[in-house]
């Protein structure tokens, strides 16, 4: 049977599954300096938007607020509305860089509800496509994503500011 190198899952299946043993990544994340590097590729003044690390499908965006909140409603009035058109500026990007078919998002809060970081509240934005789904996730327990994070960014960051 051949096999599939998943490599970009190891640091997910090694890291800590308790919160509190790494602290929040969503604080930590923003403050490095490096948006490449973090794959962060908009910042707003109460929010950002960033790349999942371990995503879903390829170009798998997360919109979630620089403080670390649990509900929408521990939000500002400015904060909530920024995190909507955050969401919206990030289907944007991915239309223009992607073209997908359409979008999964949405948020998950508690743990319950299956929120891997529930202390700070995140929006999944996931792009999808006709077809997208295939054996693998079901059988194999795999996602196969045809592209690196790197090159992901690049092209999604070519997209921050182009309205066509």
């Amino acid at each position: 049977m051949p096999g599939l190198h998943a490599y970009w899952r190891m640091p997910y299946i090694l890291a800590p599954k308790n919160p509190d043993n790494g602290g929040n990544p969503f604080t930590q994340i923003h403050q490095s300096g490096d948006d490449q590097k973090e794959y962060i590729l908009f910042r707003g003044q109460w929010n950002y938007i960033v790349m999942n690390r371990y995503p879903y499908n390829a170009g798998h965006l997360l919109v979630l607020p620089y403080r670390e909140v649990d509900e929408l409603e521990a939000l500002k009035p400015e904060e909530r509305h920024e995190l909507m058109d955050l969401i919206v500026k990030a289907q944007q990007i991915l239309s223009r860089a992607l073209q997908p078919s359409g979008f999964n998002t949405g948020f998950n809060f508690g743990k319950a509800a299956g929120a891997g970081i529930p202390c700070h509240l995140h929006c999944h934005v996931v792009p999808r496509w006709e077809g997208d789904t295939n054996f693998m996730p079901v059988i194999g327990n795999t996602r196969v994503l045809p592209d690196s994070m790197d090159a992901m960014w690049e092209r999604l960051h070519a997209y921050i500011d182009d309205p066509s």
